[in-house]
């Protein structure tokens, strides 16, 4: 007799059978789960439908001795009984093997399948459908019926399966409801349940969003499991993004007395803010901190640094820091370029802007739309209209899509020239290829033509934007009056 007990299961929501819990399977499809859970029940139904026909196999052997067959064929008989008794004891001792191999640290289950090893199969069969009614309402996002669901569970003496409770804790820390996901882990860990590392790191990372950092470290506090990198990474972001970089540097040190190692990731959260706080002379001996410790830097850390030295105004040192980056072992890309094209611009550099450009397109780093946003919004900003346009115009070449950022710039330019029409012409050019006005759009062009005085050129514009199916904001209507005021 084999008993197939659920031992493995995945973070969101969905269960798998497994042998041993290390080798979690994050995202097992619906089918499988469903597939699984009726491989449970068949198994179980099989069980008994063995155990009968065995039983009514024994029974019309018996009968058939005691007919009087001769002795030749009792033999046979006797024999045939034999081997069916002793298959009998051999699918026993496998099924009790079987139990032992998928012990262990089995989604906090072990418990359950020693209490209810010598006890009815019907109770393993209504706790395991218990759990699988449980996963369909944390699905279908029934947060307070799942609730009352998982503590009737836990009063009538079930183990709830950590996948949907570990699920249940997600959707509560998304709406806000942090106290309420602090509960779920509560009940999950009376019933006598074992939390994994991730069902802690949901919890964490709600706090942390939720701005409860204080929780947060309570929480890594009390965790019955080592912390791994993810949690102590999720603490780092929340404590940097606060601006508690001291308090930060205490949870690293913690971490590596936990013998918990940190990653490159770790170190770009620390080195980010420490170029925010400290400055970027303190951020590079992180880094020769992070490469002493074998941590390779990645294309974000080095990012992360050209960001801060061209803060800090020696654009020319990351230009060279940019140059040097290949040497390093890691090649730039275009979020990389795009700071430094940031920084040229904002100094004034556009002959060394359209230097980097075609640097940039020669080592095959292709510009993004946020590379010609930023060099369309400096030429406009110079009054470089028609240079403007010739890069906007270039774009689809490069493989990308003028949005409402690239024509906001022109717009603005000519209205600011008082070129009513060139502004419209754009206006109209931008919604025939499929790109709809912002807020910032709207407000640019009507607000420029009930200054001019031409407010019924303003309201016929938003009917016919209306019309094409663009979204209107209602205070702008409400601002038309006092544009025609200034």
């Amino acid at each position: 007799m084999e008993l197939i007990v659920p031992t493995k299961q995945t973070h969101e929501g969905f269960c798998s059978f497994h042998s041993t819990r290390k080798e979690i399977t994050v995202n097992c499809c619906n089918n499988r789960r469903f597939k699984n859970s009726s491989l449970l029940v068949g198994q179980l139904r099989k069980q008994r439908q063995d155990m009968v026909f065995s039983i009514s196999k024994i029974e019309t052997l018996s009968s058939v001795e005691k007919r009087g067959f001769g002795s030749s064929n009792r033999r046979c008989k006797n024999s045939l009984l034999g081997g069916q008794l002793r298959k009998q004891r051999q699918n026993k001792v496998f099924a009790i093997s079987r139990i032992e191999i998928l012990g262990g640290t089995t989604n906090g289950r072990l418990s359950s399948v020693e209490k209810k090893t010598n006890g009815s199969i019907s109770e393993n069969i209504e706790e395991f459908e218990s759990n699988n009614y449980l996963r369909r309402l944390v699905r279908n996002g029934e947060l307070e019926e799942s609730f009352k669901h998982l503590e009737s569970m836990v009063y009538r003496g079930d183990i709830p399966d950590i996948i949907p409770c570990t699920s249940l804790i997600r959707g509560f820390c998304r709406i806000g409801q942090t106290k309420k996901a602090t509960r779920v882990l509560e009940i999950l860990e009376d019933s006598g349940a074992v939390p994994d590392v991730i069902t802690y790191n949901v919890l964490i990372s709600g706090y942390c969003k939720s701005g409860e950092i204080d929780n947060a470290l309570k929480v890594l506090d009390r965790m019955s499991v080592a912390p791994d990198v993810v949690t102590y990474n999720t603490i780092l972001r929340s404590l940097c993004d606060s601006g508690k970089l001291k308090q930060a540097m205490h949870v690293l040190d913690r971490m590596l007395q936990k013998e918990c190692y940190p990653d490159v990731i770790t170190y770009t959260i620390l080195i980010e803010a420490t170029c925010k706080e400290s400055g970027v002379g303190q951020a590079m001996k992180l880094l020769d901190e992070m490469r002493s410790k074998g941590c390779v830097p990645d294309v974000v850390t080095y990012n992360v640094l050209i960001n801060g030295i061209c803060k800090e105004g020696r654009l020319n040192e990351a230009i060279k820091f940019l140059n040097n980056m290949p040497s390093y072992g890691c090649q730039p890309n275009v979020i990389t370029h795009n700071i430094i094209l940031r920084s040229m611009c904002s100094t004034g550099r556009w002959m060394d802007a359209e230097k980097l450009l075609a640097d940039m397109v020669r080592k095959g780093c292709s510009p993004s739309v946020v590379t010609f946003n930023i060099l369309i919004n400096f030429l406009c900003r110079k009054g470089l209209l028609g240079r403007a346009i010739d890069l906007l115009e270039k774009m689809p070449k490069y493989g990308c899509t003028p949005n409402s950022l690239s024509y906001n710039p022109l717009l603005h330019a000519f209205c600011k020239e008082k070129k009513m029409d060139r502004a419209i012409e754009y206006l109209e050019v931008m919604v025939s290829r499929g790109c709809y006005p912002d807020i910032v759009t709207y407000n640019t062009l009507l607000t420029a033509l009930c200054k001019d005085g031409k407010v019924d050129v303003a309201v016929e514009i938003l009917n016919q934007l209306s019309d094409k199916g663009c979204s209107i904001y209602i205070y702008i209507y409400m601002n038309l009056p006092y544009a025609t005021k200034k």
